[in-house]
């Protein structure tokens, strides 16, 4: 797993989720960012993390399919890195093991 505490720009985690916000240009992709994200579900439940980056959203057609790849390997890691950081093993709710939080929903909404 990379390291993503020397190149994170933001970091927001609490009970109810929050996000993290990663500098791409050391991984071959200046200039670019990539923010991984959890939503608050209720009843304690914290939602599927999610994961964006401004290479693909942008739609710029430089991104070849090795980059693209790259990108979602990327972004993989930073989805479970995050999970480390909001999953708490004395909690009912939070103590879920990534696969299980992935199979919640995004939004309670």
């Amino acid at each position: 797993m990379k390291n993503f505490e020397e190149i994170t720009l933001r970091l927001k985690v609490s009970s109810r989720g929050g996000g993290i916000e990663i500098d791409l240009s050391s991984l071959g992709f200046k200039g670019e960012k990539m923010v991984a994200y959890q939503n608050y579900l209720g009843g304690g439940m914290l939602g599927a993390i999610q994961v964006n980056d401004t290479a693909r959203l942008s739609g710029k057609p430089f991104l070849t399919e090795r980059q693209t790849v790259k990108l979602m390997q990327i972004g993989e890691q930073l989805k479970r890195y995050f999970h480390t950081l909001t999953n708490h093993e004395e909690d009912e709710w939070e103590n879920a093991t990534f696969e299980q939080n992935q199979n919640r929903p995004v939004s309670a909404y």
